[in-house]
C-alpha cells in the first residue's frame, strides 16, 4: 500500500492536537454533540418507555447549558459565530480599559508606598550591604568589575580624540581662571585663624637652626672677612670675621627667640600687615591681575611645560594600563581590601548602618511615588499596544483550558438540573 502524501496542513494539525486548549475544546464540543445525539434518540424512543423522557430532559438541558457556556466563553475573546452581538469580544473591545485597571490594581495592591517601605525596612539594606561587602567572593567580583571599567576607561584615554578633547577642555577652563584672585582666595584660607603665624614660627626655627650650624657661621665669617680687606695686612681679617659672625648669629638668634616667644611682637604685626596687603592686592589690584593673566598664559602656552605635562600623563596611563592588565594587579588588591574593610567597618558601626537606613527611608517614598505612576502608565500602554489577535491567543493559551472546563461543567450541570426539574415536574403532575 502506497504511503499517503503528506499535505502542508499535516504539521499544523499535529501541532494543534498537541495543544491542551484545543483538546479541551474538542472534548467540550464532543459532549455537546453527544447531548444532541442523546436528545434525538431519547425523543424518538419516548413513546416506547417513559424513562426516555428523563433522558431527553437531561440531554435537552445539557445542550442548553453547553451552548450557553460556549457563548459565554467565546464572548470573552471574540464575537460568537462572527456576529457583532453587543457585549461580546469583551477583552479585545476593552483592551485599553483592562490595561488601565490592571496597572491600577498592581500599583495599588503591590506597589503602594506603605507596602514597599515595609519590605525595605524588612530587607535592612545597611546590614545586607555590610554582609555582602565582607564576603571575599563578593569583594573579588566587585573588584574585578571595577577593574574592567577602569581598564576600559584608561584605554579610552589613549584615543587621540579623547586626548584632544581633554586638552581643549582643560585649556579653556584654565583660560577662565583668574590666577591672582584664586591665589588671594587661597591665601585667605591659608591665613585664617592666624595659620600663617605658625608657618612663620616654622621658618624662624629653621633659620635659627641654620644660623647655629658651624658651616653657616664659617660661611658668614668668610663673607665678612672678605669685606674687611684692610685688616688682612695685620692678619686680623679672619679674627674679625669670626667675631662678627658670632655677633650676627647671636643677635639673629636673640631676635628669633623674641619673636617666637612674643605673639604680639612688632615683627609679627608687620608680617600680618604685609600678608593682608599682599592678599588684598592679589584680589583687587588690576596690575596684579594683569601679571596673573600673563603668568597663566605663559604656563598654558609654554611648550616645555606642555611637553612635561604630556609626559607625566603618558607615564600615568602606561602605569595604570600595565597594572590593570596584571592578574596580581596592585590596584585590584587594594580595591578588594578596601571593599572588605568597608564592609567590616560598616558591620561594626551600628550608628552608621542606622544612618544609611534612615537616609533610604527618607529618600525612598518620594521615589516610589514618582515612578509608581510611570510604571502604571507603562503597563497600561504596553497592554494597549499589544496586537489584539496575539493578546487573545496568549490569554486562550494560558487560561483557555480552564475555560473549557466551564463548558464541560455547564453541560453536565445543566443536564443534571434539567433532569431534576423534569423529575420534580413529573412528581407534582403525577
Amino acid at each position: 500500500m502506497a504511503n499517503e502524501p503528506v499535505t502542508p496542513d499535516a504539521p499544523a494539525k499535529s501541532d494543534r492536537w498537541q495543544s491542551p486548549v484545543f483538546r479541551m475544546k474538542v472534548l467540550a464540543g464532543c459532549l455537546l454533540l453527544a447531548a444532541a445525539v442523546l436528545y434525538a434518540v431519547a425523543t424518538a424512543l419516548h413513546d416506547i418507555h417513559p424513562g426516555w423522557g428523563y433522558v431527553a430532559a437531561f440531554a435537552e438541558a445539557a445542550m442548553v447549558g453547553a451552548i450557553a457556556d460556549w457563548f459565554a466563553v467565546t464572548a470573552l475573546f471574540r464575537h460568537p459565530l462572527g456576529l457583532p452581538i453587543p457585549h461580546t469580544a469583551i477583552i479585545p473591545r476593552n483592551k485599553a480599559g483592562i490595561g488601565r485597571k490592571l496597572s491600577d490594581f498592581i500599583c495599588l495592591n503591590f506597589l503602594s508606598t506603605p507596602q514597599l517601605m515595609a519590605k525595605v525596612r524588612e530587607f535592612n539594606a545597611a546590614d545586607q550591604l555590610a554582609g555582602w561587602l565582607q564576603k571575599p567572593h563578593h569583594a573579588e567580583a566587585l573588584g574585578n568589575h571595577l577593574i574592567g571599567v577602569a581598564r576600559f576607561g584608561v584605554g579610552a584615554l589613549r584615543d587621540e580624540r579623547v586626548q584632544r578633547f581633554i586638552q581643549r577642555t582643560a585649556t579653556a577652563r584654565l583660560q577662565q581662571v583668574d590666577l591672582a584672585l584664586l591665589s588671594g582666595q587661597l591665601l585667605d584660607v591659608m591665613t585664617a585663624d592666624r595659620r600663617h603665624q605658625a608657618m612663620l614660627d616654622d621658618v624662624l626655627r629653621e633659620i635659627d637652626r641654620m644660623m647655629r650650624d658651624e658651616d653657616t657661621q664659617a660661611m658668614i665669617a668668610r663673607a665678612i672677612s672678605s669685606e674687611l680687606s684692610a685688616l688682612r695686612y695685620v692678619r686680623l681679617d679672619e679674627y674679625a670675621g669670626r667675631w662678627s659672625a658670632e655677633k650676627v648669629v647671636k643677635r639673629i638668634s636673640m631676635l628669633i627667640t623674641e619673636i617666637s616667644e612674643d605673639k604680639d611682637h612688632e615683627m609679627r604685626a608687620r608680617f600680618d600687615h604685609y600678608v593682608a596687603d599682599f592678599i588684598e592686592k592679589l584680589k583687587n589690584d588690576p596690575e596684579f591681575r594683569v601679571k596673573g593673566e600673563q603668568v597663566r598664559m605663559q604656563l598654558i602656552e609654554h611648550p616645555a611645560i606642555a611637553g612635561y605635562l604630556q609626559g607625566l600623563w603618558d607615564d600615568l596611563i602606561d602605569w595604570l594600563q600595565d597594572d590593570l592588565g596584571k592578574d596580581d594587579s596592585s590596584i585590584r588588591r587594594r580595591l578588594i581590601r578596601l571593599t572588605q574593610g568597608l564592609g567590616a567597618a560598616l558591620a561594626a558601626d551600628a550608628p552608621m548602618r542606622q544612618w544609611i537606613n534612615d537616609q533610604i527611608e527618607e529618600v525612598a517614598p518620594p521615589v516610589i511615588e514618582r515612578y509608581r505612576g510611570q510604571l502604571g502608565d507603562y503597563i497600561a500602554e504596553r497592554v494597549e499596544a499589544w496586537n489584539t489577535d496575539e493578546l487573545v491567543e496568549q490569554l486562550e493559551r494560558n487560561v483557555g483550558r480552564d475555560l473549557q472546563f466551564i463548558r464541560i461543567n455547564g453541560t453536565l450541570v445543566g443536564g443534571l438540573v434539567g433532569l431534576i426539574i423534569h423529575t420534580v415536574t413529573q412528581l407534582l403532575v403525577g
